[in-house]
């Protein structure tokens, strides 16, 4: 029998194919996934369906969204004087885990001048428009702890400083080199508690 025609392996590969899953974990999956009901699996085949057609970019902060604007752009309870900049939309989950309650502006990425990554292939220029509005009054900068986030960071602030709004950098409370993605609650949260002025 051809494998790319046998179902079981079809998904193994498929399931490897994503971060973080080897031959291994994408085994256990695929025969999870077996012993489950029918309707287990239209629910996942429905999610992630819907997870390509219902998604939108917010026009605000740049987060994926079911809405647009995102739910953290259009709740009034939000404090709306603290933008927090991260590098990619899955940050938000690990800040929101720390008890942040501000607003965001996401740049889909970090500057990489090695790679031709400069603040023109990211989302700088509209988080520099937010700041025309004169309710920010403080960015808070929540780049990765690696080189390029550093120099992002940096960037960042030399553009903000001289519009008047006050530029905080997260605390090292997050291992230099890690990504925000892979940090706990407690880490995130003492990294916002000791964010520093830049």
């Amino acid at each position: 029998m051809d494998p790319r025609r046998d179902p079981v392996q079809n998904l193994i590969e498929e399931l490897k194919k994503l971060p973080g899953i080897g031959s291994k974990t994408a085994q256990r999956l695929t025969f999870f996934l077996i012993r489950q009901p029918r309707e287990t699996a239209q629910r996942l085949a429905d999610a992630l369906i819907r997870l390509k057609d219902d998604l939108v970019l917010c026009s605000l902060c740049h987060n994926i969204a079911g809405s647009d604007p995102c739910r953290f752009c259009s709740d009034p309870n939000r404090d709306a004087s603290t933008i927090c900049v991260v590098e990619e939309p899955f940050n938000i989950v690990s800040i929101e885990a720390s008890g942040y309650h501000g607003r965001y502006h996401v740049l889909h990425g970090a500057i990489k001048p090695l790679e031709g990554i400069g603040p023109e292939e990211l989302k700088v220029r509209s988080l520099l428009e937010r700041l025309r509005d004169d309710e920010v009054k403080e960015i808070i900068i929540a780049t990765n702890a690696t080189s390029d986030g550093e120099a992002t960071a940096l960037y960042l602030n030399k553009l903000i400083k001289p519009l008047g709004v006050r530029v905080t950098r997260i605390a090292q409370g997050i291992p230099v080199g890690s990504d925000l993605e892979f940090a706990d609650q407690v880490t995130i949260s003492r990294a916002f508690s000791g964010r520093r002025e830049m």
